[in-house]
């Protein structure tokens, strides 16, 4: 037997693989195809919704293991479990898989890492929007890399992030997941982090694909009506420069777009992703998204027709639990309904990411460290530079940074509560019935104050004797309507939660300074010339606390830049800043849907100057370069952006897209020189055909600090014929800093 083909790592994989499939029976190809979640919960408060009813508390382990097994579903991150203690047990777990299987053959295990690891004491980073607000793609690479080693330590594989949604309207309540509303910084930040758990051996998952960010009303499994050019050149950006960079995995959406759900499209998980963009990774279904066809898309009648139409879609691996791919698929394919054919290509796809693990290979053994730490200091080091450089100076009329001897009054119960630093893909917020299981210090904690009042008359009170009245104030993330942000807790309107509190203290007269920690933004209209300071901080992880106290004091220079427009009408539609002309304020509405901060917008405790502006056209494509030098008295970043402005196209363009943007450190009075070379296949658009094409004409490359302050308006032309581009020749801005 060892002689056997699948065996010999000197063989390629497509051959290995091959061999392999040749020989197993279709119950073996099908356990390959499905995940088990040992220890899930079946109460219902503590599921999602549908779950207890999709998922059997008495599992029967060696009858799911003996034909062999496809993926370990989150062992770490199901129930509390010391490290050490969980490594152990899933190395006895993998040796049964081992062990039940002909052919031996281990099974893949995935976690969730959205915020870092999701299990019990691992470091607790900032949630994915607080990525997009640092606007510094090396540093959540790093955080990634570090991330992934944490996870191949204990014996995890695949990671289930980035999530790679753009951000098209802030009540969604997954609005903490994404990473902004722009596709260009979703793209850079998401990529970044494909790079860093791919560096430490992790696949990461591309998440969820797609069009899930744009429902109805911001609804939460909502219907999508997104047309095909806003998928093309909104919503689908992101994901293909994540599968250049070699992502081996997609998780499809739980959305329907115009009536077809990505589940069961062919045409998106087939045809797109795998024939045109030539992704040849393994698509697995969101959490009992095969059983939704059934149950909530009504495309079929029973979980065998489920099964069927997703697998025919694309679909490779059935999670977290099987339900349809086992025996309803093998009924399905006994019957003639369903062609052997399509197991066939989906186990190769499942069986050629094992043999990349050595999972194939004789001798495999799985992780088993003898000691763990999942939140080593320099995790905690990593994350408190992320959660100060994710922090966003909104407005300051110089009550920022706190001058010593000020006397400052603390209130809101944010300040003093662990839980306003976490997002809901954490595990101390996904399992809140569990210990927490890492250190949180508060902003009471680490914030020098002269008293502190949660709310009500104390903390007016406390407001009306301070020089300074610090008010913090947010969501706390929950499931499914168990919190004010998270999965399924969606806003029916965009007031700052707490907002009586803020008001109270703000009739008194003292000067106040507005502390955001929040899963989304919310609308600040009434409020931005109202406060002396507005600090924002999208559940800035384990190490939050210190990181906004930083900022308060003036340890910390803000640089965070927004990631998403701040709404000023709480009960308006908000509106992304990537929009065409129609969405911006005209005399046509009394509503005006101008944002009260915007896009990109953020402030320092330094000034910069932009000097030596140069660029238009150049042989090589479109050019633009600014020398940028710290005048202050202290170290300090500032976020150069480039827009593009295409005034005159055969189809209604945005009024400006992000081409780049560079993060720049200057220490006083220091100068850097920042150049953006634009390829003409970054201006590409989706034409009146529907192909994506590069179309000549004069442009205008706006330089500017954030969306609404742009600086330089530098006039160009793309040049050459209308031509269409494919997948392969899409190109990114080049920046470089000197």
């Amino acid at each position: 037997m060892r002689d056997e083909p699948w065996r010999d790592p000197a063989r390629s994989a497509d051959e290995r693989v091959a061999d392999l499939v040749g020989r197993m029976t279709l119950r073996e190809k099908l356990g390959q195809l499905y995940g088990v979640w040992l220890g899930q919960s079946t109460s219902d408060d503590q599921v999602a919704p549908f779950q207890h009813e999709l998922v059997d508390g008495d599992l029967n382990w060696p009858e799911l293991i003996k034909n062999g097994l496809g993926q370990l579903t989150r062992p770490f991150g199901t129930a509390p479990v010391e490290p050490a203690d969980g490594a152990e047990r899933l190395a006895r777990l993998q040796a049964e898989v081992v062990a039940a299987g002909r052919f031996g053959i281990p099974a893949v295990v995935h976690e969730e890492c959205l915020s870092g690891l999701m299990a019990h004491g691992a470091t607790i980073y900032p949630t994915a929007l607080a990525w997009g607000a640092a606007w510094h793609p090396a540093l959540v690479e790093r955080m990634a890399a570090t991330v992934g080693a944490t996870m191949r330590e204990i014996g995890v594989h695949q990671g289930l992030a980035p999530v790679l949604d753009v951000t098209r309207d802030v009540r969604w309540g997954r609005t903490e997941e994404t990473i902004g509303e722009d596709p260009h910084l979703v793209a850079a930040i998401g990529t970044a982090y494909v790079r860093g758990l791919r560096s430490a051996g992790i696949m990461p998952t591309l998440k969820h694909f797609v069009g899930y960010s744009a429902s109805r009303g911001a609804r939460n499994f909502g219907p999508v009506a997104a047309g095909p050019r806003e998928v093309a050149d909104v919503l689908l950006p992101p994901f293909l420069a994540a599968v250049k960079e070699g992502a081996e995995s997609v998780m499809h959406s739980y959305a329907d777009v115009d009536g077809v759900p990505p589940v069961a499209d062919r045409a998106l998980l087939t045809g797109l992703l795998r024939e045109r963009w030539g992704f040849d990774g393994t698509v697995v279904s969101d959490y009992f998204g095969v059983t939704f066809i059934e149950k909530q898309h009504r495309l079929a009648a029973d979980s065998g027709g489920a099964a069927a139409l997703a697998l025919a879609a694309g679909v490779d691996v059935e999670l977290p639990q099987v339900r349809c791919y086992g025996t309803p698929l093998l009924d399905a394919i006994l019957a003639g309904d369903v062609p052997e054919s399509l197991v066939d290509i989906a186990v190769t796809r499942v069986l050629r990411q094992k043999c990349a693990l050595g999972m194939l290979d004789p001798g495999w053994q799985p992780a088993v460290p003898s000691t763990v730490d999942l939140d080593p200091p320099a995790g905690r080091a990593l994350a408190r530079k992320l959660a100060e450089e994710s922090v966003v100076l909104l407005s300051n009329d110089g009550v920022l940074p706190l001058r010593d001897g000020v006397k400052v009054a603390l209130v809101g119960a944010q300040a003093d509560t662990e839980a306003a630093m976490l997002g809901c893909y954490t595990f101390p917020r996904h399992i809140p019935s569990a210990p927490k299981g890492v250190e949180i210090p508060t902003l009471r904690s680490v914030l020098p104050h002269a008293g502190y009042a949660p709310d009500g008359a104390a903390a007016v009170a406390a407001a009306r004797d301070a020089d300074v009245c610090v008010v913090a104030l947010g969501d706390l993330s929950g499931l499914f309507g168990r919190g004010t942000s998270g999965e399924g807790c969606d806003a029916s309107d965009l007031r700052v939660p707490g907002h009586e509190l803020l008001d109270a203290v703000l009739a008194t007269g003292t000067p106040v300074v507005l502390v955001l920690l929040t899963g989304r933004p919310y609308a600040l209209g009434a409020y931005a010339d109202r406060c002396a300071a507005i600090v924002a901080a999208f559940f800035p992880g384990e190490e939050g606390g210190p990181a906004v106290a930083g900022v308060l004091t003036g340890e910390v220079t803000p640089s965070g830049r927004l990631p998403v427009s701040v709404p000023s009408d709480p009960f308006a539609s908000p509106s992304p800043y990537l929009g065409a002309p129609l969405a911006r304020v005209n005399g046509s509405s009394s509503v005006d849907p101008t944002p009260a901060f915007p896009f990109g917008h953020g402030l320092s405790y330094t000034d910069f100057e932009w000097t030596d502006v140069t660029g238009g056209t150049d042989a090589g494509g479109l050019t633009a370069a600014v020398t940028v030098t710290n005048t202050g008295d202290r170290d300090g970043a500032e976020v150069v952006q480039l827009y593009l402005h295409d005034p005159v196209a055969q189809v209604t363009r945005p009024v400006q897209k992000l081409l780049g943007f560079a993060k720049v450190w200057l220490a006083p009075g220091e100068s850097r020189r920042v150049e953006f070379v634009v390829p003409p296949e970054a201006t590409a658009f989706t034409g009146l055909a529907g192909t994506r094409i590069v179309e000549p004409g004069d442009v205008e490359l706006w330089l500017g600090a954030s969306s609404a302050d742009v600086r330089h308006v530098l006039p160009a032309r793309v040049e050459g014929p209308v031509r269409e581009i494919g997948p392969g020749e899409e190109r990114d801005t080049r920046v470089t800093v000197s």
